[in-house]
C-alpha cells in the first residue's frame, strides 16, 4: 500500500506521509509535538524526522508554547497550499486502494467483509 500511495504522490513534491501530516495540522490547527505524534501513531523521534523536510520547505513552523518545554507545530500558508495541490493525488490513491488490496490478495487474509 505504501508503494501505491507514494506512486500517486510522485510529482507533487510531497510524500504520502508528509501529506498526512499536513492534512492533520490543517484540520486541527497547531499542536504540541507529542500530541501530534500520538494522533498520527508515530514515535516523537519519527515525527521529528518527518517534520524536518517540511520545515525546510516552509510548510510547517515550530514555536515554543507558553511552557517552554513544549514545541507547537503549525502548518503555514505555504504548507496549506502544498497540501491542497496534492489533494487530487490523495483522492486518486484512496479511490484505487481497494483494487490494490484485491489484486495483491491481502483482502483474503482477513476473511469476508462484515457490515
Amino acid at each position: 500500500m505504501t508503494q501505491h500511495y507514494e506512486a500517486s504522490f510522485r510529482g507533487t513534491g510531497l510524500r504520502a506521509t508528509q501529506f498526512t501530516l499536513l492534512a492533520m495540522l490543517a484540520q486541527t490547527g497547531p499542536l504540541p509535538l507529542s500530541t501530534l505524534a500520538t494522533m498520527l501513531g508515530l514515535e516523537r523521534t519519527s515525527l521529528t524526522r518527518n517534520l524536518r523536510p517540511l520545515e525546510k520547505k516552509g510548510f510547517v513552523s515550530t514555536a515554543a508554547d507558553d511552557d517552554q518545554r513544549i514545541r507547537r507545530i503549525a502548518i503555514t500558508k505555504k504548507g496549506e497550499a502544498a497540501a491542497l495541490a496534492a489533494l487530487d493525488a490523495w483522492n486518486q490513491a484512496q479511490s484505487t486502494a481497494h483494487e490494490v488490496i484485491r489484486r495483491t490478495g491481502v483482502d483474503k487474509l482477513f476473511g469476508p467483509r462484515r457490515g
